[in-house]
């Protein structure tokens, strides 16, 4: 089964020279302002329940300041306010996204709140123990050195501090594991590329998730890089899973 490699990551425009990073970075500024639709549309709706219920997992631990990792257009962030946090601030490496997500914060008149910020998930600028929370969804797939961007954010987190993770996974059991394979690469491309534009980005997307150590896998990475008490919560049949850990 492929497995993510730091030294043949999967990465949206085959044949480039540029690296996984600078890649993404272009893929999502090229598909940021069909961004939202396309979340809603592909995954009909359920994405919103899914940021719901991983963010209702930080309620006993009332974060004060959180971090947004891959904020895009910031809908984790927004979702973070009901937790009655003083801060939230996203970073992102698409200044497309970021863009979208500014203007959808200031539609809501929420820009006392949350701060949007142009920044490396995986060379976090902040401090050491800066934030109460560190939140990602749909994000870590992306980083184009996985442990590295997991301990950064483990080093901003204060001791105590709970990190929650949002991430597509692969449905394992029969008929969902051939549905969500059918779909996945035949019809979220196909969907993707007539309203984005963009026809590597939704062929991406499987083969991001594909080669993405999911489930215990994932947990494992999360545990070596210095979390504890860390856990795997599989959604919708495993399309999806929440992962959470402790400093």
């Amino acid at each position: 089964m492929m497995r993510q490699s730091e030294d043949s990551p999967v990465v949206p425009y085959k044949g480039q020279d540029t690296g996984k990073k600078e890649q993404v970075a272009t893929m999502f500024d090229n598909i940021s302002p069909k961004y939202d639709l396309l979340n809603r549309v592909l995954s009909f709706g359920i994405d919103v329940h899914w940021r719901k219920r991983a963010i209702r997992l930080l309620k006993p631990h009332r974060p004060k300041k959180i971090l947004d990792i891959a904020t895009g257009t910031g809908d984790f962030a927004i979702e973070a306010l009901s937790l009655g946090p003083d801060k939230v601030v996203g970073v992102d490496i698409s200044e497309g996204m970021l863009a979208v997500g500014r203007e959808k914060i200031r539609r809501k008149k929420l820009e006392d709140r949350i701060q949007l910020q142009l920044g490396d998930s995986e060379k976090l600028t902040f401090p050491d123990n800066s934030f109460d929370a560190v939140i990602v969804s749909f994000g870590v797939r992306n980083f184009e050195n996985l442990a590295r961007g997991l301990a950064d954010m483990h080093r901003v987190l204060t001791p105590g501090g709970v990190c929650v993770i949002l991430e597509f996974s692969k449905p394992r059991s029969f008929p969902f594991k051939q549905l969500y394979h059918f779909y996945s690469h035949q019809i979220l491309p196909m969907v993707g590329k007539a309203v984005s534009r963009d026809d590597a980005a939704y062929r991406y997307l499987p083969e991001s998730v594909q080669a993405f150590p999911d489930g215990s896998d994932f947990t494992r990475i999360l545990d070596n890089v210095g979390f504890t008490a860390t856990q795997c919560i599989p959604l919708t049949f495993g399309i999806c899973s929440i992962y959470t850990g402790r400093k």
